[in-house]
């Protein structure tokens, strides 16, 4: 019952045209510009002298999230749709919220920051290739699903696009003007998190009725999805043997997505079909974008909110 009613999402038609793509491509464009502002190379050098932190996270990110969403996709068995929709998501890059969120959860933020620049800069390679593996593995594992055609190399001229040219801008804007960067960099950041927050407001207001009716099944798929990731980051991470603020990091990380990319590549015909029914994929990356800041803003508010009260304990 509840796959059949999954498969009735993905055959929606959604309400949306070339003009909200191209609003969209430029708004996470502008999201990239702003994250490539915070990446300092010299940060990475403490990493790089103790790099147990960044590779955790890389590899929680990179190559469990993938695999962890593989498989809870066929244990929950849902639409083809919804299940391409969750597997592209993790294939993302982590998402710009999360040095913030990272922040207030008492994390290590220089590991958050160093985390969503490499495998932002590294999704222009990993993104195609994960959801082409991932995408392809899924589809061999029953003769009833439709063959995944994505072309890694469209996917990748796209990723370049919206991530690579942007990214490049704003590392050599940051490097040629230092002091100007440090004025922009909070403004273009706050900005760029109300922009995203915006353009997925406004797409879901333009689906309104869809959203409203299917949002129980959205809401579901996506809770066990998020939860799944941020509980995979921290616990890989103890298992690493990380400090309590990097093992955060790493959970934050892992759960934090951009789904905006996901967005983004859903809706451009080169890379999906048009007639590939995307109601149920667009649905769980839009959804995805809103929810994963309320599951980390928990997160981070549950967490300071223990270190208070150990902090009290501890004093009194």
């Amino acid at each position: 019952m509840f796959s059949q009613s999954l498969e009735a999402l993905d055959s929606i038609t959604l309400n949306f045209n070339q003009g909200s793509l191209l609003v969209m491509n430029i708004t996470i464009a502008f999201i990239m510009f702003g994250v490539a502002l915070g990446i300092k190379f010299s940060g990475f050098r403490e990493l790089i002298r103790k790099p147990r932190p960044l590779i955790t996270g890389i590899i929680s990110q990179v190559v469990l999230l993938p695999l962890v969403t593989f498989l809870l996709i066929m244990i929950l068995k849902p639409s083809q749709a919804v299940a391409l929709g969750m597997l592209l998501v993790a294939s993302c890059p982590g998402g710009n919220v999360s040095n913030f969120i990272s922040s207030l959860a008492k994390g290590n933020v220089e590991l958050s920051v160093s985390l969503t620049g490499v495998t932002t800069i590294t999704a222009i390679f990993v993104t195609p290739f994960n959801f082409a593996f991932w995408g392809g593995l899924y589809a061999r594992t029953s003769p009833l699903l439709r063959p995944i055609e994505v072309d890694p190399i469209q996917m990748f001229q796209l990723v370049f696009l919206l991530l690579g040219i942007p990214l490049i801008l704003g590392l050599l804007f940051s490097m040629k003007l230092p002091r100007t960067t440090a004025k922009i960099q909070k403004p273009v950041k706050w900005l760029s998190i109300f922009a995203f927050g915006g353009f997925v407001a406004g797409a879901l207001t333009a689906n309104f009725q869809n959203f409203l009716k299917n949002i129980h099944l959205i809401f579901i798929i996506v809770l066990i999805h998020n939860a799944v990731a941020f509980l995979t980051g921290y616990f890989f991470a103890m298992g690493m043997r990380l400090k309590k603020n990097d093992r955060r990091t790493v959970s934050i990380e892992t759960g934090i997505q951009n789904s905006g990319l996901a967005l983004a590549l859903i809706f451009n015909p080169n890379i999906f079909p048009a007639d590939l029914q995307l109601g149920g994929m667009a649905f769980i990356a839009a959804w995805w974008g809103i929810w994963h800041i309320i599951a980390g803003m928990s997160v981070a508010f549950m967490w300071s909110s223990a270190d208070k009260k150990l902090a009290k304990q501890n004093n009194g």
